[in-house]
């Protein structure tokens, strides 16, 4: 009840942010819409291939505002409060998790109904896409925990942003990674955006062979690690902040 009662309050606190929410949901599908306007050749910005693309990109912003929340929680002694709650660490991380669930399915949902309008065909595929559009969330909520835990708010904005960036060039959502090297492809390969978008991909293009079996450890090892470490972190740092 209590993690529920916390979920509420950082969902309230999110929508306070209003501006921030309309250009977190606007600029992704305002990219959508530009890059439908113009003839560029090849798949990459083909309907079923660069929404999946701006899914994850709106997934950046997502890992932006996390941090910016727990950072500021920090920042505001929320936390030592909170900190003589019965509530466990991991309690706090599912309560940032769920709070964004709603705003991630209003997101995804507006993508969707942006891309039909620009001639992307609806199908069953869509609803599937959403559903696993929200287990993917979980990998940038996560990665917005630990980077909120670990620095100021004032410095949450610039280190999200670089989340930003490298969602933007290593994901493929622009360009191929074949197109820039070996050294950059294996970069690629690596991080877990690439995968992410590969698995959005092939959910909504019904085409799972789209989703190899390095996409799926890849994004699930990235998750895993990376949600076991915000525990550990956001732990140790409402222990070091109380003192």
């Amino acid at each position: 009840m209590r993690m529920i009662c916390f979920a509420k309050r950082n969902f309230m606190e999110l929508t306070r942010d209003v501006l921030s929410l309309v250009f977190e949901i606007a600029l992704p599908i305002f990219l959508l819409f530009i890059f439908q306007q113009i003839k560029i050749p090849g798949d990459t910005f083909k309907l079923v291939n660069f929404t999946p693309g701006i899914i994850i990109f709106g997934f950046a912003f997502i890992t932006l505002f996390t941090s910016t929340l727990v950072a500021k929680d920090r920042s505001t002694s929320l936390l030592i409060r909170l900190g003589t709650s019965p509530m466990k660490p991991r309690d706090y991380i599912l309560g940032y998790i769920l709070s964004l669930i709603p705003i991630i399915i209003i997101q995804n949902v507006l993508f969707f109904a942006a891309a039909i309008l620009l001639g992307l065909n609806f199908s069953v595929s869509i609803i599937w896409t959403i559903l696993i559009s929200i287990i993917v969330s979980i990998l940038f909520i996560a990665m917005g925990i630990l980077i909120g835990s670990l620095v100021t708010e004032k410095a949450s904005g610039g280190v999200g942003s670089i989340v930003v960036q490298l969602v933007v060039f290593t994901s493929g959502m622009y360009f191929s990674r074949e197109l820039v090297g070996a050294f950059f492809a294996k970069v690629c390969e690596i991080l877990p955006f690439e995968s992410s978008l590969n698995i959005i991909k092939g959910f909504l293009n019904n085409d799972f062979s789209l989703i190899s079996l390095r996409n799926i450890i890849v994004f699930s090892l990235w998750t895993i690690i990376i949600l076991i470490i915000s525990i550990i972190v956001f732990k140790k740092k409402m222990v070091s902040d109380n003192k």
